[in-house]
């Protein structure tokens, strides 16, 4: 994600004209940026590629500079350019910017506490207190007549700060020293800190350059933590730090030389080893240490293959192992601990073709499933041995539920989370033995006029064009009529395997309220309908991903909850190449379309190795080095795919210190737009140009950049209010 400043513009649009360019009528008052072009020729597989734009990207060095190059001042410029240009066209919707983000926080509890769970003798939560933008962090030791202690305050560390979060934060095993990450640039590279619960004081030991996760030894001295490459920004190299030392002084233990695969280090949740593990998008491998001998020797669980994913976890003298090993919609097996390659692997759960499991949860007599079933989430329970198998029963026709935080080992009691479209995340401890439940929170939503009464959900089924049903979850409030004039905003990702789930998000009634019906394309690229359906939208089929969401809308559109007058879209990062494709392959279906943080110039992209990110996305994009995949990838990145032609409304959004996509390809495909687009519709560029992926850190500052996404969308429809 991302953020920027707005300023000035245009008089009251009224509904007879509502489809008219806001952007020719602007003109007058600010003129649209126009980029400079300087040709740089990319000669690749002895084809010439002309890039007028690629002069944009500047490297940390020059980003970081005290003294900026004329390279880095013509690209602050122009960015500076855009900024002013997107506030002055949107200045007459900063009244409705303002009222959308007072409602959207206005449905949060400001003084809120998270679930406590129980570790090793101390009750550990977390609050917000009214007029703070940061959590407060707790403990309590487990008692009567004692005191709460603040472990970290987080309103205090980031005074001052444009940026700040706070990483892991792990306890070592005395319960006495914490080990936390915090980064206050927004490049997702932590400085580990170290804190004397005792004492309250801070060490002087510092860890830099790290993924912000500590991992302690069972001698709670030694911590094991994970540095990432400064150019690439790839976690690659174990370390072993002994408190009391400098962090020049710590023993590399193990450096993941393969540039396809990235590493970081955890403890197995019985506390007694700890994992190494290095994971590349088709491909793991982990090693594993006794945690009371950190200068021992590692061992290899399972040497990587490719195609071969393993995920462990440790058990009395086995390690249980979710495995895709001739499965591809994975499995549970069982290996003893000093026999641990895959020819000794037994099945606990064997592969399913029509169920994904996608974890599961050890505890020390009962075992917790994780399953994807036709598309839904489910939870299935059973004992060690294998008795009262059995699932927790849902009522809603979409929903999500997920492992929660389940810490302790020796109980009887999962810990889960459950939401739905109209539904608002609740946390709930069952019973395992005798399958009672307690709801320990349901986030309250203040706003005394909301009611999940008042809203309903529905599970459709649109056809893709090789005849794939294609699931599509929407939410809408009761009463609103549905009919070709009804506003519709469709939102998906589709890609790395990652499900969009139908859950609960306060923002969206900002548009329900509002007439809007919120609709979410679960286009393959995903895992929704299993291990396939990410197969079948990756690589050499990643079209589909493109294609099964053109196919959504038009199936919108035919069965009339919309029509292209009023269709929206909406993706981010990946899905933000989502955006970029549909506009290219499809544009008159849409009338307005937000890309945030999007993922767009994929070929200078994947060909750049130093860059975040590519070498481990091979397996999900391709490489471009190798032909063929540089033939097909060409054929849909967005940005090499720009032609004169008329596009939609297009609001793009990102990040200056984005590491996962570089602030210069949204900004490169916006100019490139500019130039070949042939209509007069919105083209806006919001750049924040303090934060990176994922947008501000703060608890509210965040939901601004949904305000700006909504009212962008609503003034196009011609709500102004």
């Amino acid at each position: 994600m991302n953020t920027r400043i707005f300023y000035f513009l245009i008089a009251l649009v009224f509904i007879g004209c509502k489809n008219e360019s806001i952007e020719n009528q602007s003109e007058n008052i600010l003129d649209r940026p126009v980029a400079k072009k300087v040709s740089t020729e990319l000669l690749e597989h002895d084809k010439s590629r002309v890039d007028d734009y690629f002069w944009m990207r500047l490297t940390d060095e020059q980003k970081n500079s005290e003294h900026p190059d004329q390279q880095t001042q013509d690209v602050l410029e122009y960015l500076k350019e855009e900024n002013n240009y997107k506030d002055a066209t949107l200045k007459h919707t900063e009244k409705l910017q303002e009222k959308i983000y007072n409602e959207i926080i206005g449905r949060i509890k400001k003084d809120e506490s998270s679930v406590p769970y129980t570790l090793n003798g101390y009750s550990y939560y977390n609050k917000y207190k009214e007029g703070n933008d940061y959590l407060i962090y707790y403990r309590k030791k487990i008692g009567e007549n004692t005191n709460e202690e603040i472990i970290l305050n987080g309103p205090e560390m980031a005074s001052g700060l444009a940026y700040f979060d706070i990483g892991n934060r792990n306890i070592s095993p005395d319960n006495e020293l914490l080990a936390y990450g915090v980064d206050t640039v927004s490049r997702r590279q932590y400085t580990i800190h170290f804190k004397n619960l005792k004492t309250r004081e801070t060490l002087p030991d510092l860890l830099k350059n790290t993924t912000g996760i500590g991992v302690w030894a069972n001698d709670n001295k030694t911590v094991f933590y994970t540095t990432k490459d400064t150019v690439s920004l790839r976690s690659n190299k174990i370390y072993k730090h002994v408190l009391g030392t400098h962090q020049s002084e710590d023993q590399l233990v193990f450096e993941e030389k393969d540039d396809t695969f990235f590493s970081f280090v955890t403890k197995s949740k019985s506390t007694d080893y700890i994992m190494i593990n290095s994971y590349s998008t088709l491909s793991t491998e982990h090693r594993y240490l006794s945690a009371d001998t950190p200068n021992g020797n590692w061992e290899i669980i399972q040497p990587r293959e490719k195609n071969l994913e393993y995920y462990v976890d440790h058990y009395d003298d086995s390690f249980y192992i979710r495995t895709n090993l001739n499965a591809q919609n994975f499995k549970l097996v069982t290996t003893p601990i000093n026999a641990t390659s895959k020819e000794h692997w037994k099945d606990v759960i064997s592969h399913r073709e029509d169920v994904l499991l996608q974890d599961f949860e050890v505890f020390k007599n009962h075992l917790a499933i994780h399953e994807r079933i036709d598309g839904l989430l489910a939870l299935r329970v059973m004992k060690q041995n294998g008795d009262n198998d059995h699932y927790i029963k849902f009522n809603d026709p979409a929903y999500m539920t997920s492992l929660y935080r389940n810490v302790s080992f020796d109980t009887n009691l999962l810990r889960y989370s459950y939401t739905s479209l109209t539904t608002p995340i609740s946390i709930i401890d069952y019973n395992m033995d005798t399958k009672d439940e307690t709801v320990l929170k349901e986030t309250e939503i203040v706003d005394p006029n909301f009611s999940k009464n008042n809203y309903t959900s529905e599970r459709l089924y649109a056809t893709a064009n090789d005849g794939t049903k294609i699931p599509v979850s929407i939410v809408y409030k009761k009463g609103i009529e549905i009919n070709k004039d009804t506003p519709l905003l469709l939102y998906a990702y589709g890609s790395y395997g990652s499900s969009i789930e139908p859950s609960f998000r306060n923002n969206r009634f900002s548009l329900l309220d509002r007439g809007f019906v919120y609709a979410m394309a679960h286009v393959r690229g995903g895992q929704e309908m299993g291990r396939y359906w990410y197969d079948d939208g990756k690589l050499l089929k990643k079209k589909n991903t493109f294609t099964d969401f053109i196919n959504v809308g038009e199936f919108l559109v035919k069965e009339e909850y919309t029509s292209p007058k009023h269709l929206y879209a909406i993706g981010g990062s990946a899905g933000g190449l989502l955006m970029g494709g549909i506009i290219n392959m499809k544009p008159e279906l849409w009338n307005g379309v937000v890309a945030a943080v999007p993922f767009v110039d994929v070929i200078s992209t994947m060909w750049d190795e130093t860059i975040p990110l590519t070498t481990f996305e091979f397996d999900e994009w391709g490489n471009p080095k190798d032909k063929e995949y540089y033939d097909y990838m060409i054929s849909y990145s967005p940005y090499d795919n720009v032609e004169a032609k008329e596009y939609p409304n297009l609001l793009v959004t990102t990040g200056y210190w984005d590491s996962q996509v570089q602030y210069w390809e949204p900004t490169k495909w916006v100019a490139k737009l500019r130039e070949y687009k042939t209509d007069e519709n919105l083209l806006l560029l919001d750049c924040d140009m303090e934060s990176g992926h994922g947008g501000a850190s703060g608890r509210f500052e965040r939901y601004k950049k949904d305000a700006l996404y909504y009212a962008f969308i609503l003034d196009l429809e011609g709500i102004t209010e």
